[in-house]
């Protein structure tokens, strides 16, 4: 009987001490997976090259200072170079699979509108870099952006024209989800600013070559202005198309023009060029502040770290990642929770200016986040209304 319980006691006493000695290590906390579907390839990717990049950066900040609510992040990126169909097929794949917390991204408004019920149903954050108002227009619980919404840039770009007493004008689009979109603006709001559009014409994404219409609309008379409304390289070909033309007519583009890569591939032609866009791309320029010095510190970080001029784009998930941070260190890592947390989330100053969500508001940003942005020796400086 005592050889019996002895043996019986060497177990409980090692048993004792594991315990002890798991109870005092330290409790290794989960990672916060953030999927990330931006298009790094492709004819959209001088839109979520930068958006990768800005999200690389910030997380490597936050993770350094020890993560979101002492969480490590871990971004999940997948790369859809632009395509509405792995779009769909990275969001199920993240929602399913990796089980991310929340997504940001896309790049454009055409992948973001084919995932955004995907989210929804399943319940998971969204917050799209796209800027098509009809993202979040309807509301969807679960779906918001960081983009200004599409609306704002073409009353920003009307507003300019009536300055200049400019009333006729030749509407331009790529046909993807984002020149759609910005058509259908332009079309609805021109009557509230006295635009009267004598033409409409909308050129394929691909495009290598848009001399043919260019030529079609050189012809009409009375014309005073052309308003293209892109995202794609298209933007600086149909630039060169002008100018190679002879055609000395300002031309208008949209926020879709926001990084100085545009102007280079068009050359001279971007010249004069004019576009609503963030203060970001013109942080310089702007008086003093605490504004200013949260725009100059991620500016300044990111084109020391990559080499390569700001945009508007990787400000876009720069920023969604800071209104992630924000919502959870209020509410905890709970999605409903921090959806809720978002959408109250008011006061915050971005790269893309003050958001203040509301239920009835997905985006939270009003006219003043877009400023009227020129062309000069290659380089973006503020429009004065010369």
């Amino acid at each position: 009987m005592t050889m019996r319980l002895l043996k019986l006691a060497v177990p409980r006493c090692l048993l004792s001490v594991a315990v002890l000695f798991v109870l005092a290590l330290p409790l290794q906390a989960a990672e916060l997976k953030i999927g990330v579907i931006l298009a790094e390839t492709g004819p959209a990717s001088l839109l979520g090259g930068p958006g990768v990049r800005s999200l690389q950066l910030l997380s490597e900040e936050m993770n350094a200072r020890g993560g979101i609510q002492g969480n490590p992040i871990k971004l999940v990126i997948r790369d859809s170079g632009g395509s509405p169909e792995k779009a769909i097929s990275f969001a199920k794949q993240l929602i399913e699979e990796e089980q991310v917390f929340a997504i940001i991204g896309p790049s454009t408004s055409g992948e973001t509108l084919k995932i955004k019920d995907i989210c929804e149903k399943a319940g998971t954050i969204l917050i799209s870099c796209a800027s098509a108002e009809v993202i979040i227009n309807p509301v969807a619980r679960y779906v918001f952006k960081t983009a200004p919404n599409d609306s704002l840039a073409a009353r920003q770009i009307y507003q300019t024209m009536q300055q200049k007493g400019i009333s006729k004008v030749a509407v331009l689009a790529g046909n993807d989800g984002f020149g759609n979109a910005g058509k259908a603006q332009l079309t609805k709001l021109a009557p509230e600013y006295g635009i009267e559009i004598l033409a409409t014409e909308v050129y394929d994404k691909d495009a290598k070559d848009l001399s043919a219409v260019v030529a079609k609309i050189k012809a009409i008379e009375g014309l005073q202005a052309v308003v293209n409304w892109s995202i794609v390289p298209a933007q600086s070909i149909l630039a060169k198309n002008i100018r190679q033309a002879g055609w000395d007519i300002p031309l208008y583009q949209s926020h879709g023009f926001a990084n100085v890569k545009y102007v280079a591939v068009a050359g001279e032609a971007a010249e004069g060029i004019i576009f609503p866009a963030s203060r970001l791309i013109v942080a310089e320029s702007l008086p003093d502040g605490p504004q200013k010095e949260f725009l100059l510190k991620y500016k300044q970080g990111y084109e020391s770290r990559f080499k390569e001029d700001i945009s508007t784009f990787g400000g876009h998930s720069y920023d969604a990642l800071m209104i992630l941070d924000l919502a959870i260190a209020k509410a905890g890592i709970d999605k409903a929770k921090v959806r809720d947390a978002i959408e109250n989330l008011t006061g915050y100053f971005g790269t893309a200016g003050e958001f203040n969500f509301s239920a009835q508001d997905h985006s939270g940003l009003q006219q003043d986040a877009f400023t009227m942005i020129t062309v000069k020796d290659g380089r973006f400086v503020p429009y004065q209304g010369q």
